[in-house]
């Protein structure tokens, strides 16, 4: 009861001072958190808030995205040809209970993790690394428990150790995932959580667990405890037994608001110390004293425009015959039409209309700054004529004779997806009086579960990294098994050969080499139009201290500052 009086009358001085105090850090934004649960978190939102609760065995290094030091573990090393990781931990690491971090949690953590995997959840890709799937056990009857306690356990020393069934090179880099965070076991437990058991493990295997008793009351080893959360402030204090450096800011408000322009006058007016911006165009309305824009910051998402070589859903074929008044379900498997379409969207008019002339045209779909990113590689351009010639090719010429008509959706209320589309539909219209475009807003939940089932002929999507290891993209959008792949249709045996290649050494120079085949191939056979990468940047107030480009670091959820908040001062 004397955090809430204490924090309480916090958020009210802020409000009447029209400053953040100098212990206090408040942050504006438009989103809900959906949990404070590990294993449930696979949001930013969710993400940014359990990251400074809880703690991960490893982080990322500063601003690196291929260094990883350690956090709750002290150190590790790999034996067995790279199927076994032992970590040793820190000692005399507090719970927010009070209770002393065991080898035990950590041992609970994972194996929870595994037990439960949620569709819901990122932890698809963990159980991937340590059981060979990234299904759960409901899923994939070879699953046991015997699997599970084997995957990860404690030795005679207090040691964590990770058995691998085959090499998996970003095995590390997963294990910075703040899905992979330590839980207080008897917290946990107490809260009516998993009790650890094989008697009980079964009963948990596919939950959802957003709105957990974990969630509701968190306990983790971070910096920061929550003191009170509703549906529009979350209040968290510095937690006097961390093990670490003490913060400096002692308390942070995350106020939930929607409207862009009330968030827009909080930071101007000093109530809020960083917010949520709008897109690039609205920055000219925050330049002013007091306030600092933090531009050229990595962009670690990738999008594009997929062309379905197998649309699924009749309803969007019109005709379904190349006759001018619709499309066949395999339009888009003629790599004609798909080069043609790569062709005809102007890259450079995007990059300047909608990214205000800060957008890079990438070689293929992984972030730039990512390991593995290949740089010398060919791109598509705007060319009509190009686009005309390949046109006249496809279908053995019925594409250019007889024209199509193409229903395309965006995602209702992304504007610069519309902008997209609309250029894409503006000149493949005008390069044959038969081809119409037509396109459509489309609600995001809707279209993404339409997509996942291969209903939609064309869609702009993107990916966010979940872990900063090049086959988090790669595959996803490449490999005829990736998570994307209902939604393209596309598969290719030399692409698939060279991915899963790359995922079965730790030789860095071998898989980069093998990733650029993948750029290469990808370029010949075009399967999506690449949408240039817009430059990121952030917003906040001046007086706040430990925000720079050596320290921004885009895999940490907290993405406005690309810190923790133990990080940040006044």
């Amino acid at each position: 009861m004397k955090k809430l009086a204490f924090l309480a009358p916090m958020l009210l001085i802020s409000a009447a001072l029209a400053a953040t105090p100098k212990d206090t850090l408040v942050y504006q934004n438009s989103a809900d958190i959906p949990t404070l649960d590990p294993t449930m978190v696979y949001d930013t939102a969710s993400g940014s808030i359990t990251e400074n609760i809880y703690e991960t065995l490893l982080t990322y290094k500063g601003a690196s995205l291929t260094e990883l030091e350690p956090l709750l573990a002290t150190g590790w090393k790999e034996s067995n040809a790279g199927k076994t990781y032992t970590f040793d931990l820190r000692k005399n690491v507090k719970f927010h209970s009070g209770n002393t971090m065991t080898c035990d949690d950590a041992a609970y953590s994972i194996r929870r993790n595994l037990v439960v995997n949620s569709p819901e959840s990122g932890n698809w890709f963990i159980s991937e690394a340590l059981l060979g799937t990234g299904s759960n056990a409901n899923d994939d009857k070879t699953i046991t428990w015997d699997r599970i306690a084997k995957a990860v356990s404690c030795n005679n020393a207090g040691q964590l150790v990770f058995n691998l069934p085959k090499v998996d090179p970003a095995f590390l880099a997963k294990m910075a995932y703040t899905g992979q965070s330590i839980v207080d076991k008897a917290h946990a437990i107490k809260q009516g959580e998993w009790d650890g058991t094989e008697r009980t493990w079964k009963e948990w295997v596919g939950k959802d667990l957003n709105d957990s008793g974990l969630s509701k009351n968190p306990s983790g080893t971070g910096a920061y405890q929550i003191v009170r959360r509703d549906a529009n402030t979350l209040l968290a204090r510095a937690f006097p037994g961390y093990w670490g450096q003490k913060p400096a800011i002692q308390n942070v408000i995350i106020q939930k608001v929607p409207e862009q322009a009330a968030r827009y006058e909080a930071i101007k007016r000093g109530d809020a110390d960083i917010i949520e911006t709008g897109p690039r165009s609205t920055l000219s309305q925050l330049q002013g004293p007091g306030i600092t824009i933090l531009d050229d910051l990595p962009n670690t998402t990738a999008t594009a425009f997929f062309m379905n070589q197998n649309v699924k859903d009749p309803g969007l074929l019109g005709s379904g015959k190349l006759d001018g008044r619709g499309i066949p379900a395999n339009f888009f498997s003629d790599v004609n039409v798909r080069r043609a379409f790569s062709y005809a969207f102007d890259y450079e008019r995007y990059i300047k209309e909608v990214q205000l002339g800060k957008g890079i045209q990438r070689t293929m779909l992984l972030p730039d700054s990512f390991p593995g990113y290949a740089k010398d590689v060919k791109t598509y351009k705007y060319d009509a004529k190009q686009a005309e010639s390949y046109f006249k090719r496809a279908f053995g010429g019925d594409v250019w004779k007889n024209g199509f008509t193409l229903r395309m959706n965006y995602r209702a209320g992304a504007a610069a997806s519309q902008t997209a589309a609309e250029l894409l539909k503006r000149n493949i219209e005008a390069i044959n009086p038969k081809f119409k475009v037509e396109i459509g807003a489309k609600q995001w939940s809707t279209m993404l579960n339409d997509s996942k089932a291969g209903k939609e002929a064309m869609i702009i999507i993107g990916w966010a990294p979940d872990y900063a290891d090049p086959d988090n993209f790669v595959h996803t959008f490449y490999h005829s098994e990736g998570y994307y792949s209902p939604r393209s249709g596309f598969s290719d045996r030399s692409i698939d050969a060279w991915v899963n290649q790359a995922r079965n050494t730790t030789n860095t120079a071998k898989r980069n080499q093998l990733y650029k085949l993948v750029a290469n191939r990808s370029f010949a056979v075009a399967p999506f139009i690449y949408i240039p990468a817009g430059v990121n940047f952030t917003v906040y107030r001046s007086e706040l201290k430990g925000v720079s480009k050596n320290t921004y670091n885009p895999m940490t959820s907290f993405s406005a500052t690309g810190t923790f908040w133990k990080d940040l001062s006044k």
